[in-house]
């Protein structure tokens, strides 16, 4: 229970007396109207004041104040403690002292009855006070959580690109150079064929295609795992590049859509646009059976639009639930993890005329000046 101060407990006893001694000039001034057969009618009113308000000793003094006020004023012979009619005095201040009695433990009663709602409400105001600060907590460390995995995510996207940069410098320099240098041996041994019967003249020759067929590939495999046209000329260079390349190998009408004047990005960002577009026109080729697929990037001041459309059969809604939330689609798992570094978000729109996908990427945290390139090299 809560403690009392001092100064509380001298304005609830003051209270009661004033309420007592009010009813007692109160019941004076009444006199004319009201008689002198009971005289304790204002009396009830300080007492159940009392008891509602200030409290069981208060209330008891203010019932006391009142008695002997008026005992000495109010019971003949008015202005002395002596009784005319002891009898029915003293019954009638009996039956007061009762009743007030009654009075105060109904008050006390109620008073404590608020006490317990106030607390159980100040306990409730706590209890939900700590619960917002827990779920504030709770929240910022989620927020830190996601914040560090999205960063993790960047910096696994980011050892993923080296390492798919550096295996295709290893394809390209080492392994392109020994075929390069077999294919002089057996270019030399072509010269010499002549000499051969014929089942080693066919033999040199078809090593030689097949040293050719296999020199393709090497330099196909090691483009897409990372086209040296983008470090070199940029992302509009190398998404020709691919785009030709994809509809060669694919038959599917490829229209790219990009400005002349597209200014060069953060390698980072660059990377992002590439792998968006190539993993899009992958799903075109593998699910969407359309026959022709549209890219347009487009810049303005503040980011990068992305836009790849296809006239395919489209995705049904269930996969495009299973794609939104997540639990399929390790393609587009990756899209959104390398766009997420960027503060971009993938879109998907999906009908039986085609799919949409979509994504704006803000500029202020990937882009760099030519001339800041020009240093970086």
């Amino acid at each position: 229970m809560r403690r009392i101060s001092a100064s509380e407990n001298v304005r609830r006893y003051g209270a009661a007396v004033l309420a007592a001694i009010a009813a007692l000039f109160l019941r004076k001034l009444l006199s004319p109207a009201l008689g002198t057969e009971n005289p304790f009618h204002t009396a009830w009113a300080a007492v159940v004041l009392s008891a509602w308000y200030c409290g069981v000793g208060p209330a008891i003094l203010a019932i006391l104040t009142a008695l002997m006020g008026v005992w000495y004023w109010f019971l003949p012979p008015a202005g002395s403690f002596q009784l005319a009619n002891p009898k029915a005095g003293i019954s009638g201040m009996l039956g007061f002292a009762v009743f007030s009695c009654l009075i105060v433990a109904l008050g006390e009663a109620n008073r404590r009855s608020l006490g317990k709602s106030r607390w159980a409400e100040e306990q409730l105001r706590r209890a939900h006070a700590e619960l917002e600060r827990r779920v504030r907590e709770r929240t910022a460390e989620l927020s830190a959580a996601n914040e560090s995995l999205r960063e993790l995510s960047g910096q696994l996207q980011q050892l993923r690109d080296e390492e798919r940069k550096q295996i295709a410098r290893e394809l390209h320099d080492s392994v392109g150079q020994s075929l390069a240098a077999l294919s002089m041996n057996v270019g030399t041994l072509q010269s010499q064929s002549r000499k051969l019967d014929l089942a080693g003249a066919n033999a040199v020759s078809e090593s030689a295609a097949i040293i050719q067929q296999i020199g393709k590939e090497i330099r196909t495999i090691s483009y897409l795992l990372h086209p040296p046209l983008l470090d070199a000329a940029g992302l509009a260079s190398a998404l020709r590049w691919y785009v030709d390349g994809f509809s060669e190998r694919s038959k599917i009408e490829v229209k790219m859509e990009i400005p002349a004047e597209f200014q060069r990005l953060s390698e980072a960002m660059e990377i992002t646009i590439f792998r968006l577009v190539q993993e899009c026109l992958t799903n075109i080729h593998r699910h969407s059976g359309s026959e022709s697929a549209t890219i347009a990037i487009r810049q303005d001041d503040h980011s990068v639009i992305v836009e790849i459309k296809d006239a395919g059969k489209g995705i049904s809604l269930d996969k495009q639930l299973e794609l939104s939330s997540g639990r399929t689609g390790v393609g587009f798992r990756s899209m959104r993890e390398r766009l997420r570094q960027f503060g971009a978000e993938l879109n998907i729109q999906s009908d039986r005329s085609g799919t949409s996908v979509s994504a704006r990427i803000p500029l202020q945290s990937g882009t760099v000046s030519p001339l800041e390139r020009e240093k970086a090299s």
